[in-house]
Protein backbone atom coordinates (compact mmCIF):
# COMPACT_ATOMS: atom_id res chain seq x y z
CA UNK A 1 0.00 0.00 0.00
CA UNK A 2 3.04 2.23 0.64
CA UNK A 3 4.30 1.76 -2.89
CA UNK A 4 0.88 3.14 -4.25
CA UNK A 5 0.62 6.09 -2.39
CA UNK A 6 4.20 6.64 -3.25
CA UNK A 7 3.24 6.28 -6.85
CA UNK A 8 0.17 8.76 -6.46
CA UNK A 9 2.26 11.24 -4.79
CA UNK A 10 4.09 11.87 -8.01
CA UNK A 11 1.03 12.72 -10.18
CA UNK A 12 1.38 16.61 -9.28
CA UNK A 13 5.03 16.92 -10.09
CA UNK A 14 4.68 15.27 -13.22
CA UNK A 15 1.36 17.27 -14.08
CA UNK A 16 2.93 20.67 -13.04
CA UNK A 17 6.32 20.02 -15.28
CA UNK A 18 4.08 18.96 -18.57
CA UNK A 19 1.64 22.96 -18.05
CA UNK A 20 4.74 24.19 -17.08
CA UNK A 21 6.32 22.72 -20.62
CA UNK A 22 3.34 23.00 -22.47
CA UNK A 23 3.13 26.97 -21.73
CA UNK A 24 6.67 27.36 -22.45
CA UNK A 25 6.78 26.12 -25.18
CA UNK A 26 3.40 27.86 -26.40
CA UNK A 27 4.81 31.39 -25.49
CA UNK A 28 8.24 30.90 -26.81
CA UNK A 29 7.16 31.84 -30.22
CA UNK A 30 5.80 34.79 -29.15
CA UNK A 31 8.43 36.46 -27.26
CA UNK A 32 10.14 38.54 -30.06
CA UNK A 33 6.53 40.28 -30.87
CA UNK A 34 6.99 41.93 -27.24
CA UNK A 35 10.04 43.40 -28.59
CA UNK A 36 8.06 46.34 -30.81
CA UNK A 37 5.66 48.24 -28.44
CA UNK A 38 2.58 48.39 -31.02
CA UNK A 39 2.83 43.94 -31.32
CA UNK A 40 3.83 44.13 -27.22
CA UNK A 41 0.53 46.03 -26.61
CA UNK A 42 -1.78 43.99 -29.37
CA UNK A 43 -0.66 41.24 -27.84
CA UNK A 44 -1.41 41.56 -24.03
CA UNK A 45 -4.72 43.33 -25.22
CA UNK A 46 -5.47 39.71 -26.62
CA UNK A 47 -4.52 38.19 -23.79
CA UNK A 48 -6.65 40.37 -21.46
CA UNK A 49 -9.45 40.42 -23.51
CA UNK A 50 -9.69 36.51 -23.99
CA UNK A 51 -9.51 36.45 -19.99
CA UNK A 52 -12.24 38.63 -19.88
CA UNK A 53 -14.37 37.03 -22.40
CA UNK A 54 -13.96 33.41 -20.67
CA UNK A 55 -14.91 34.88 -17.59
CA UNK A 56 -17.85 36.77 -18.84
CA UNK A 57 -19.15 33.50 -20.53
CA UNK A 58 -18.15 30.97 -17.45
CA UNK A 59 -20.24 33.83 -15.13
CA UNK A 60 -23.20 33.34 -17.79
CA UNK A 61 -23.46 30.09 -18.06
CA UNK A 62 -22.92 29.65 -14.41
CA UNK A 63 -25.21 32.28 -13.67
CA UNK A 64 -23.02 34.49 -11.49
CA UNK A 65 -23.96 37.59 -10.47
CA UNK A 66 -21.53 40.04 -12.22
CA UNK A 67 -19.96 42.49 -9.56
Amino acid sequence: MQNFWNTVSKYPIFITGVVLGVLLNALKPLAPLLKNPVTAIALISFFVASLVFIGLTLRAMLGLEIA
